[in-house]
């Protein structure tokens, strides 16, 4: 089992609002590593000069969205194995189905629940501890 304390975390969204709910569902879970971008071009950046354990993005971002970054990510030997996962507005299949084919390990629709963004991500690491 995982400790989430150890899990280094870069959250990608382009609502600073968003962000620190993320953060904040992130910590009461037991999270304590937390990197931020407001968009998908600086969480490239951020990936590339320290690899993250966990991206946690947006897909309705400016310059790039969250489907271009997951690709770019996949895309990056230091990165590719990184835990993804992908946040939407909406529960539209046709994004779940691109992201599933570009590699994401879960997503999850907004609004969310502490406990519904801790079972997505135990669905991806396994018991957190």
């Amino acid at each position: 089992m995982p400790a989430a304390s150890a899990i280094h975390t870069l959250i990608v969204d382009d609502q600073m609002s968003m962000r620190g709910l993320i953060r904040t569902s992130l910590q009461q879970i037991g999270f304590r590593e937390f990197r931020e971008a407001s968009d998908g071009e600086a969480g490239l950046r951020e990936m590339i000069a320290r690899p993250a354990h966990l991206v946690i993005s947006d897909f309705n971002m400016p310059k790039l969205d969250g489907l271009g970054l997951l690709r770019a990510v996949r895309a990056h030997p230091p990165t590719q194995g990184a835990a993804f996962i992908m946040l939407t507005g909406r529960a539209d299949r046709e994004l779940v189905a691109r992201a599933v084919q570009f590699g994401v390990n879960n997503y999850l629709v907004k609004p969310f629940t502490v406990a519904q963004l801790k079972e997505k991500l135990e669905g991806v690491f396994g018991p957190l501890t």
